[in-house]
Formats: C-alpha cells, structure tokens, sequence
C-alpha cells in the first residue's frame, strides 16, 4: 500500500447466523401478511416476494459476480464487486467517487478500500462552510439514480446520509460509500420506466398503461375504462401542477413571500374535489384490484423517498419531478434518433396503411353488431358500482349481526352451565363466544372503513 491511507471493513462473528435467524421471523410476517392485507386501494401486494427480494439483497447463495448481482452484506467480496461495477457505470462522470478497492487484502469478511473523506450530505452547515452549491447538489444526486435506473439497471439500495459524503472536487462531487446492499433491475422493466416517461412526455394514457403492463404493474382486466380515466385525471394534474411550478418561478422573490397560503378548510375542499372527480374510477380500480407492486421496486420506491428527504434538506425549493424531466428528455431524444424508434414508426406507418384498406370490413362488421342488438342478440353486461358496494356493505353487517346472536346464545350457554357447576362445557362456551366477539368487532370496524372510503372517494367527508 505504501503509506497510503486505506479503509477495513471486519465482520463481525456470527453475523450470518443473526441474518439466519432475522430472515425467518421475517418470513414468517410476510406470510401473515399475505394473508390478512385487505387489498382496498385496488394494488395487490406479493408480501412473500418482496421478502424473497429483501433477502437476496442481504444475501444469496449460489449467485457470483458478475451474474445478477444482488448485494451480499456477508460477502465482500460481492460487495468489492458490485463496487468496482458501479464505478465503471460513472467512470465518465466527474460528480461522483466510488472508493477503490484493494484485492489484495480483501477477503469475504475483510475489506479493504481507499479512504475517500467526505461531509455528510445532511451536514448542511457544513456543506456551506465547504462552499458547495446545495442546490446542484440534490440534482447530482436524482440525476445518478435516474442514471443507475434507466441505464445501467443497477443502483445502490442503501442511500441514507451515511452513505452518501460530499467533498470540494469539481466544485461538489457525490461519494458513495458501503455496496452490500445493491438492486438489479431487468431490461424489460428500465424498457417500461422509458415508455412511461415518453407516455408523460406525450400525455397519453394509453402510452403509460401499455407501459404499466409491460412492467407487471397493471394486469388488463375485463374493463380498463376506469383505470384509463384515471391515468388521464393524474396526467393532468401533473401538468397542472408543473405549469403551476413555471408561473411561481416566474414570480418575484417579494411577490411569493407575500403570497398568501391556502387555508386548512380551502386544502381539504380541493382535496374533496378532486377525489369526487374521479371517486367512482377509484371504487372500480379498488374492487377489480388490476395494479400489482412488483418486488423488483422495493428498493426503488425506498431510494427515491430517501432521496426526496435528502433534496429537500439540501434545497426547501427541491422537487425530483422538475429535475427528472429534463434527464427523461434526453432519454427520449435519444430513444427517438435510435434505430428501435425508427422500426416503431415504420410499425406504425404499415399499420396504418393495412387499417385503410380495412375500413370496408369494420364498417360491415359494425352493422352487423347493430343489427344483432336489433334483434336482441347481443347481450351488455352493465356493472352498477353503487349496487356492489351496497350489497358489500349489506354481507358485512349480517355476518357481523349473525356473530352477535351467536356472542349471545353462547353467553346464555355459558352462563347455564355455569350456574349447574358444568364447567368444562361452560369454559368452552366461554372460549367461542370470545372468538365470535371479535369477529362483531373487526365486522364493526369493517363497516366503519367502508362508510368512510364511501364518503372520502365521493367526496362528501
């Protein structure tokens, strides 16, 4: 090494058989969660696999560098690996330093690695005695995710303020430090992520859905009439609110100090309003349940909430939309001048041209299917939302009444038998009208939620 400061990284003994243990409580939970998430806000969570994929980030036998490379907080040598990769991602990128590592003295529970120093970046007096733009620096720090994200498919999973330092190199550069922890994202998905953004771009929601599905997060189901509405409510109020975001910054400093904030009640009242604009599509998404949370965004949702957190310390004015909007333009520009997007159009063009020639038989086809709804041929299949949730409601209040009667036979029961010195019976008595009143309970609380999720999705809470 020859004098040069270095950083070693020891194992602790008997940290495999702690994960060990951790690992199958945890299981355990995810199991139980599986089977008791109610699933009301229409997302099916697979709480099994998102474990499954907590836990090949802590550790995975049977996989090497530089297969899918999944962090192994157990083995540093995965983690001097997944190092020395990420570091070959930005070796063209002056803003960030990953520590090098020194093979010769690294082992699977030594690690040894440059001593890279570095100020918090949550320190932010200290940022500013340094004398770094706080504000490039929450851009720095979305711009490499996005980076690792949408071009690599392969980030860091741990970016809390411990592992991220900041030094005077170039004016502010970002240090990443500890690797154990490391996500993998397949082409398919970083494929979906590009189409959503172009989808946003182009304010299509039929873009962002095809997008969804390709990504596993929306499965198609019989009805997509309500989900398109919705996509489309939620692509104009981002376009809304980043229109609302341009004419503030157009504002004078002084003008937007005295501009005067909305009130408690005003908040709530838009708030009511646009839950009533869209609260049916929300029953309809909540009762077919077609989104999905795929285990894979796990870290991703984590990372970038952890970011958000860290932006907005660095600059009050951070948002990671407007920041990721031109590096999501650049994406676009260069998907557009590839040679994918040429073959796309050119898809688009042939079947554009073979639909003209079409034409005569759609039209046919269509007065066929008047004169089949003519002669009563043709069956609709029409779905009252309304009545759905009335007769939801009405099975949970007679489950819960037939509990209650049976709380009261088994009290009466109970108590018979009590009074005639039968007590084993009694005591069983006893046990089952316990559980039948609980079931009153979680019916009780039950009808509460759906009278409120009624309230709250049409707006009048």
């Amino acid at each position: 090494l020859r004098g040069q400061e270095v950083v070693i990284k020891v194992q602790r003994p008997g940290l495999k058989d702690l994960f060990d243990i951790d690992l199958k409580n945890l299981r355990v939970i995810a199991e139980y969660l599986q089977k008791i998430d109610p699933k009301s806000d229409g997302a099916k969570r697979d709480w099994v696999a998102i474990y499954d994929e907590c836990a090949s980030v802590l550790y995975q036998k049977g996989i090497s560098w530089p297969a899918i490379l999944p962090g192994q907080e157990i083995d540093y040598t995965k983690e001097a690996a997944n190092a020395e990769l990420f570091a070959s991602n930005f070796k063209n990128m002056d803003y960030v330093k990953v520590p090098s590592i020194f093979w010769d003295y690294t082992t699977p529970q030594i690690l040894t690695m440059e001593y890279v120093p570095g100020i918090k970046i949550n320190k932010i007096e200290a940022l500013d005695q340094l004398g770094v733009d706080r504000k490039r620096l929450g851009r720095y720090a979305v711009e490499s995710y996005l980076e690792q994200i949408l071009s690599h498919g392969f980030f860091h999973a741990d970016p809390h303020p411990g592992n991220i330092a900041v030094d005077d190199v170039n004016g502010g550069r970002l240090i990443f430090y500890d690797f154990g922890m490391m996500g993998s994202i397949s082409q398919n998905i970083r494929e979906g992520l590009l189409e959503a953004f172009y989808g946003i771009y182009e304010k299509s929601p039929d873009k962002v859905l095809e997008a969804m599905i390709q990504m596993g997060v929306l499965v198609p189901t019989g009805d997509m009439t309500a989900v398109r509405r919705t996509a489309q409510f939620f692509l104009n109020s981002f376009e809304e609110r980043l229109a609302a975001q341009r004419r503030e910054k157009e504002l004078e400093a002084a003008e937007v100090g005295f501009k005067k904030p909305l009130s408690k009640e005003e908040i709530v009242m838009k708030k009511k309003e646009r839950l009533a604009a869209i609260g049916e599509d929300l029953l309809s998404i909540a009762a077919d349940q077609p989104f999905r949370f795929p285990a894979t965004f796990t870290f991703v949702v984590r990372a970038f909430s952890v970011l958000d957190g860290i932006g907005k310390g660095l600059d009050p004015r951070f948002d990671i939309t407007e920041i990721a909007k031109p590096y999501a333009l650049e994406l676009l520009r260069f998907r557009e001048a590839g040679v994918e997007d040429i073959k796309k159009r050119w898809d688009r063009q042939s079947q554009a041209f073979y639909n003209l020639f079409r034409q005569a038989d759609r039209v046919e086809k269509l007065a066929n299917v008047i004169e089949r709804l003519e002669q009563g041929d043709l069956k609709l299949r029409v779905r009252a939302l309304e009545s759905e949730r009335a007769f939801q409601r009405i099975a949970t209040v007679q489950k819960t009444i037939l509990n209650a009667v049976a709380v009261g036979s088994l009290i009466n029961l109970a108590t018979i038998l009590s009074l005639n010195s039968i007590r084993v019976p009694a005591t069983i008595a006893y046990f089952f009208c316990s559980i039948f009143g609980f079931q009153v309970l979680f019916g009780i609380v039950k009808i509460k939620k759906l009278d409120e999720r009624e309230r709250l999705i049409t707006g009048t809470a």
